[in-house]
């Protein structure tokens, strides 16, 4: 039988959401910035950033699929879902920081 979710189990994955949406956002503005020259950023980030969502969505539905078929609750299925798109997103975000602005 399944555990019973408690309140702080369905915060830590309201917060990791919460992180996907910042690190989106950084990751976007930092490769529109890498497209309009002001900033620096590989010549495969373009193909990269089709790549790598199909790669984290897969991983994804896996980790959701493997979480349900062991028993496990709503919100553990939810954090084995979210755990490789988190990981995808805080890797972007910390690689473009990294790279910094682009200075001819």
């Amino acid at each position: 039988m399944p555990r019973t979710a408690n309140p702080l189990d369905l915060w830590q994955n309201s917060v990791q959401i919460g992180m996907i949406m910042a690190e989106a956002q950084w990751v976007i503005g930092l490769r529109m910035m890498g497209m309009a020259g002001m900033w620096s950023v590989k010549p495969s980030e373009n193909s990269l950033m089709v790549t790598e969502k199909s790669h984290a969505m897969t991983r994804s539905l896996t980790n959701a699929g493997l979480a349900a078929m062991s028993g496990k609750n709503g919100d553990q299925i939810l954090a084995a879902a979210l755990k490789p798109i988190r990981q995808k997103t805080r890797a972007n975000a910390s690689r473009l920081i990294k790279r910094g602005p682009k200075l001819n």
